[in-house]
């Protein structure tokens, strides 16, 4: 394996290559082209899932139907993730180049912008923008619109196909799968549902070649990530990395020379004691991320921190299933009550047991998550818990 080092890189928020290049370079190639060639680069979805996107645009143009549907989500509602809404206000141009190659790809004529309800305030410069591009594609006779739907600020519809509820009017709720969305989405059709930085890796990728893009990032994690900072750092802020480092590398460049914990991936994360820092991998062969990592120095508790987030998963649960609905409660009774002295330090094995109940039981990844945190904050930082 090749040395893992934390590089800075300059390709998302680039503008030295004009997306328009790449959808030109798009269609003049086949469907099956243009799948093979995000096949070859190894990109994997940006959004923390990390499935093969060439692989998901396969399928969804393999199945048939008259009516299919390109969704880019940008619900952006992980806690410290914050990037996508920078994209969407510098380079929207590259995500509406990335659903058309996709549509290209699969046969798709329609494809939708789910933005978060908060981010509506971007409305003003996208909209504009979004005008021009159906302009650009109306000159190159390319039958494809893309609408922008916004959200109403609910953390579950960032869930596939909580959103595809949402979209077609409904509450955001997951569906049962499968059928998956390649098969069965949006209004019943074959939808490809990809986050706002895979779109815009797809552009890059296409710009580049994939020769280029493969040079970035290692095997298991090919090309580059942009990562949402914050926390106990000195360089708060949104940064494009080479993916692949290590922990230890990332803490060594914006720890602010006392991290004890990094929170990788959010709410819904892997939190990794300074003890694993050296072994710890930020990619697909260690620990994937949609983009946020969060700092914490001694002076904070990790008690807090980790009450913090089962608030936000008590609030955010739909409450469809009764794994999610009742299990985030539960978990965050209990360490109060060990908290409080009412349960002894034992009790902790039972809600880590209830933890990963929920990994397993919990219809969507809302409450499948809720494990990662608290397994990895209790086993990393236990005697925080009970005293």
């Amino acid at each position: 394996m090749a040395e893992l080092k934390l590089k800075k890189v300059d390709l998302i928020f680039s503008t030295k290559r004009n997306p328009l290049e790449a959808l030109d370079k798009a269609l003049s190639l086949s469907p099956d082209q243009i799948i093979q060639m995000m096949i070859d680069s190894g990109l994997k979805g940006r959004g923390g899932a990390g499935f093969p996107t060439g692989l998901k645009w396969k399928f969804a143009a393999a199945s048939k139907g008259d009516e299919k549907y390109v969704i880019c989500n940008a619900d952006e509602g992980e806690p410290g993730t914050f990037k996508d809404r920078r994209i969407l206000d510098e380079v929207p141009e590259k995500v509406f180049v990335g659903m058309t190659i996709c549509a290209h790809a699969i046969g798709s004529k329609k494809g939708y912008i789910y933005l978060r309800g908060e981010y509506k305030y971007l409305l003003k410069g996208l909209l504009p923008k979004l005008e021009s591009y159906h302009q650009e594609l109306k000159k190159r006779n390319v039958p494809f619109e893309i609408e922008i739907r916004l959200g109403s600020g609910a953390y579950v519809c960032g869930e596939e196909t909580a959103l595809m509820e949402s979209i077609e009017g409904y509450r955001g709720e997951p569906r049962n799968k499968p059928p998956f969305p390649t098969v069965a989405g949006l209004f019943g059709k074959p939808t490809i549902i990809n986050n706002v930085e895979t779109l815009v890796s797809a552009t890059m990728i296409m710009c580049m070649g994939v020769e280029e893009f493969i040079k970035l990032g290692t095997t298991d994690s090919r090309g580059s990530k942009v990562f949402s900072i914050s926390g106990d750092t000195p360089k708060a802020g949104i940064y494009e990395l080479e993916m692949g480092m290590r922990v230890s590398d990332f803490v060594e460049e914006f720890g602010d020379g006392d991290t004890k914990a990094v929170q990788i991936g959010g709410a819904s994360g892997f939190c990794v004691p300074r003890k694993k820092f050296n072994e710890t991998i930020i990619g697909f062969e260690g620990i994937p991320t949609g983009g946020s990592i969060m700092l914490f120095n001694s002076s904070r508790s990790m008690y807090n921190v980790l009450k913090n987030y089962l608030d936000f998963f008590v609030e955010e649960s739909c409450g469809q299933c009764t794994p999610c609905r009742v299990g985030t409660q539960q978990l965050l009774k209990g360490i109060e009550a060990i908290k409080r002295g009412e349960k002894g330090p034992e009790y902790l094995e039972e809600l880590k047991k209830l933890a990963q109940t929920m990994r397993v039981a919990a219809k969507c990844g809302l409450g499948q998550s809720v494990a990662n945190p608290f397994i990895s904050i209790v086993d990393n930082f236990k005697e925080e818990i009970i005293y």
